[in-house]
Formats: structure tokens, sequence, C-alpha cells
């Protein structure tokens, strides 16, 4: 999965880099050169965009689904066919407008990212701190990608039923984030220390 992952980031980004380079020329007003970048890019073009649209499908198969994840989708469906309607007649306005988009649908991707890992988890009412461990990691989301047992290892998560990180090192990505993993700064130190706790139970 982790594979998928980078492979979609490249593939976002080459497909970002393709239209800007595009949209410079048209603005430039230099219709000859467009006309010749595009054809010679053509089958380059669509194999990036079919990639990205096949690995952004991936990957949305195992993310939970979220309000800014849904606009992210619209720009990106909304922003491919302005694309190829204002490039193709020389409509430097849909041209601007499907830039734009396909920014914002990257914009939109990196908040989600940090809103995931903006949650305020409540752990007075666990009854101890294997508990309390169990309460964070259903509400931080973490079981979407890790599973309830640790291993489903999906969106490019690690199986933390095999892992070999440290407490520190656990804490440490937990409390940072580590690609595609948010990093969880509202966490306190003690319900940091009851995840990982909890986390150590994987293992056995």
């Amino acid at each position: 999965m982790h594979n998928i992952v980078l492979a979609h980031r490249i593939l976002v980004s080459l497909f970002l880099l393709q239209y800007l380079v595009k949209l410079v020329l048209l603005l430039a007003g230099k219709k000859d050169q467009l006309a010749s970048y595009t054809k010679s890019t053509r089958i380059i073009e669509m194999l990036v965009s079919v990639g990205f649209l096949v690995t952004g499908i991936y990957l949305l198969i195992y993310t939970e689904i979220t309000t800014l994840m849904i606009v992210k989708i619209i720009c990106v469906f909304a922003a491919i066919p302005l694309a190829v309607i204002g490039f193709k007649k020389g409509n430097k306005a849909l041209a601007v407008l499907s830039v734009v988009l396909i920014l914002a649908a990257y914009g939109l991707a990196e908040a989600d990212k940090k809103h995931r890992g903006d949650i305020k988890v409540d752990t007075t009412s666990a009854k101890d701190n294997l508990d309390a461990g169990k309460i964070v990691y259903q509400n931080a989301h973490c079981i979407g990608c890790h599973g309830a047992d640790g291993k489903l290892a999906m969106s490019g998560a690690k199986d933390l039923s095999i892992t070999t990180l440290t407490i520190d090192e656990q804490k440490a990505i937990i409390r940072n984030g580590k690609s595609p993993m948010p990093g969880y700064k509202d966490l306190t130190d003690e319900q940091l220390n009851d995840l990982v706790q909890y986390i150590g139970g994987f293992r056995k």
C-alpha cells in the first residue's frame, strides 16, 4: 500500500506539472509551441491521467471519507473536463480554472491530512490505561488504516503486530506523523502512553 501512496503522489505531481506547462504556453500566446507540446506528450499525459485516477480511486476505497475529501474529489472531476475543453479550445479562463481546481484539490488533501490529526479524545470514562488506549485508538481513527488488530496495513499503514520500533520511536511517529499518517499533536502525554501500551498488545 505504501508503494501505491508513493505512486499516487508522483503521478499527481506529474499531472499538475503537465498542466502548468501547458497553461504557461497558453497564457503566453504560444499556440504553436502549445500544440507541439500537447502532441508530443499526448501518450504520457494519458498514462499519467489514468494512473493518477486509478491510484486515487484505489486509495479512496481504503480511506475514511471526510467532507474535505468529498470536496477534493469534486474539484478533481471538475478540473479534468475543464482542462480538456480549455486547452483544446484555447480558452484561457477555463484553462486557468482547471489548474486552480487541481491546486485546490492538492491543498484540500493536505488540509484533510492535518484535520485528521487535529482530534481531541476524552478518556475520562476509561476503566484503566489499556481501556484508555483503546478509546484513543478508536477515536483517532487508527483502526481505519491499521485495523482492529493492527494488521490491516491499509493506505500505507504499517503492520503494528510486527513492528520493531521502540516505544519512543512509536510516540514520535504518533505525535509528528509519517506520510501518509497525520501527527496527533493534541493527544496528552498520558493518552499517548496509553495508546502505545494498547498497541503493544497487538504483538502478543
